[in-house]
């Protein structure tokens, strides 16, 4: 292929990927060192008490933002600061203070070690889950009869096709109040149940919600694998008085493992930039993400100042623990490619 035409193949993808995703990423990556403040001046406000003849008036120095007379916003100055968004995200003063104290506890009370220790374990825990999960389905749905594929497969989709925010929020409502699964556990326990009280239910009903959610992706890919499994060597192992479980272990397994490997890298990359979960089942007083934790930065306060430098640099600490997440994966995937390209 001349280079003419690979380029006018590949250029306008190239384009969009720097203008989209390299662009905002240098932009990110530049603010997490800066920090935006607005300019404040002081100024001599009277304050008056009502009445005439007895009226006292005092008069004090405030601190004001300085506004603009020509666009009319706050005037605003930016500061190179280096690690101290980070230092500011991170709290290590604080973490410290907590080993040294021994109250490991403490540490899970900062936002940041918060919001990652549920992050990891949302993605970690609920991996092995997805993945098996689907396994069973593709292995239940192609050893099942023609005639039942197609429902079968409509039915398991359901809930990968469902909006990621609508369907937690329909797990919430069953779940909240006087929703009707909790009505029915307190009619069968004989007890108030309060899923939403906390956090280690939410955590459950979040972990339930994603394996519900992500199982049919891996579904459809394994099921798809399964099509190419060699049949001869599947016949040659029941011949030779192989188990199910066997044939699943040596025969099936192996063959599919380019294909858990690509299901683990696509779930390990959305799980840790999970956001929707604490949005539906609103979660915010007991769990948080990191992703959360970035969007709470960009909250305007009262003032309507964001932290901008925070959330930024709160961005590249989850973009940081991606890419440490995806090394094994990504270098088992490099090891198979090596292997078969000898």
């Amino acid at each position: 292929m001349k280079f003419k035409t690979f380029a006018a193949f590949v250029g306008p993808s190239v384009f969009m990927m720097l203008l989209f995703i390299a662009a905002p990423l240098i932009s990110v990556f530049l603010q997490s060192f800066q920090i935006t403040q607005p300019v404040m001046q002081q100024i001599e406000v009277e304050t008056c008490t009502p009445g005439f003849l007895t009226q006292t008036c005092t008069t004090e120095l405030k601190t004001v933002p300085i506004i603009d007379d020509v666009t009319g916003k706050t005037q605003t100055t930016t500061e190179w600061v280096g690690l101290q968004s980070y230092r500011n995200v991170l709290q290590m003063d604080k973490v410290w203070e907590a080993i040294g104290a021994g109250s490991w506890g403490d540490i899970l009370q900062i936002d940041f070690w918060k919001a990652l220790r549920f992050t990891l374990s949302f993605t970690l825990l609920t991996l092995p889950l997805v993945i098996g999960v689907g396994l069973m389905i593709a292995l239940a749905v192609n050893n099942a009869s023609k005639s039942v594929r197609g429902p079968v497969i409509f039915v398991s989709l359901l809930p990968f096709i469902i909006t990621p925010v609508i369907g937690s929020l329909s797990i919430y409502w069953l779940f909240v109040g006087d929703g009707i699964l909790t009505v029915m556990l307190e009619r069968w326990t004989g007890q108030d149940i309060a899923m939403f009280a906390q956090s280690w239910t939410i955590e459950l009903l979040m972990y339930f919600y994603r394996v519900w959610h992500v199982a049919p992706f891996a579904f459809v890919i394994f099921y798809a694998g399964l099509q190419t499994v060699n049949m001869d060597t599947l016949e040659s192992a029941i011949i030779d008085g192989a188990s199910r479980f066997e044939r699943l272990r040596y025969v099936i397994v192996p063959h599919l493992m380019p294909l858990i490997i690509f299901i683990a890298l696509i779930h390990l990359m959305d799980c840790y930039r999970v956001f929707e979960e604490i949005v539906g089942f609103r979660s915010q007083a007991h769990v948080i993400s990191l992703q959360w934790l970035t969007y709470d930065f960009l909250v305007p306060d009262d003032a309507g100042n964001r932290a901008v430098s925070r959330a930024s640099a709160s961005a590249m600490l989850t973009m940081i623990g991606i890419v440490l997440l995806l090394i094994l994966p990504l270098r088992r995937t490099w090891r198979d490619h090596k292997g078969g390209a000898h």
